[in-house]
């Protein structure tokens, strides 16, 4: 069963000398549960090269792959499934081409766009960003904990919370309902990714039995 409790966004980190494949490599060796694949610049060969890439390894660590907007690249490359924007395929149709077991993801900041993307037929959430974030240029504001809650009550499919993530926010993205976190900068741009993402990861799994021991009966 998949655990949806890190995701890795993989980025081309230049400056550090860091790839898509180093970023993952180093995200899955800290215990990421899904590596996402998102580049908007690449050529169409460059991306199928590197996702085969990428699935080799989410598959050596029993990981998922989602590729990010693409769904050609994700039929190529026989990865998990994709990760779909409010502007991107109609869910309904990356559904049709991809399957019914395959992994969709789509991004939601308002429980309007939630709902009607688990009545498409979404597997999961991306729900953000919750805190302002340098890692996407086109992420929107942030949202905050009190919009993540609210979509939370209106969905029953898993919620990732994304955009501005630490260790220190962590819990209370947790305790707001969502049921794990993606990332980018957090890992790829961290001083050692491999323990970055182990950190956020324990930060996770903490928090939910925090939450989970608030929430039993007394």
């Amino acid at each position: 069963m998949l655990s949806y409790d890190l995701c890795v966004i993989t980025k081309n980190a230049d400056h550090l000398g860091r790839t898509h494949l180093d970023v993952a490599r180093a995200a899955l060796e800290g215990g990421a549960t899904i590596i996402q694949f998102r580049d908007k610049t690449l050529p169409g060969r460059v991306l199928v090269e590197t996702a085969r890439r990428l699935r080799e390894l989410t598959r050596l660590h029993r990981a998922a792959l989602i590729i990010n907007d693409r769904v050609d690249i994700a039929l190529a490359s026989d990865a998990d499934g994709v990760h779909l924007g409010q502007h991107d395929l109609p869910i309904s149709v990356a559904r049709g081409i991809l399957g019914p077991d395959a992994l969709i993801g789509a991004s939601a900041t308002t429980p309007p766009e939630a709902l009607a993307a688990q009545q498409a037929g979404a597997s999961y959430l991306g729900v953000g960003p919750i805190f302002p974030t340098p890692s996407k240029a086109d992420a929107g504001e942030a949202i905050g904990l009190s919009a993540l809650s609210e979509i939370r009550r209106g969905v029953t499919i898993p919620v990732l919370a994304i955009g501005g993530l630490t260790c220190e926010n962590v819990p209370g993205v947790i305790h707001a309902g969502a049921d794990g976190i993606a990332v980018i900068s957090a890992v790829a741009e961290a001083p050692d990714m491999a323990a970055a993402a182990a950190n956020l990861l324990r930060c996770v799994q903490q928090a939910r039995r925090g939450r989970d021991a608030q929430e039993q009966p007394t």
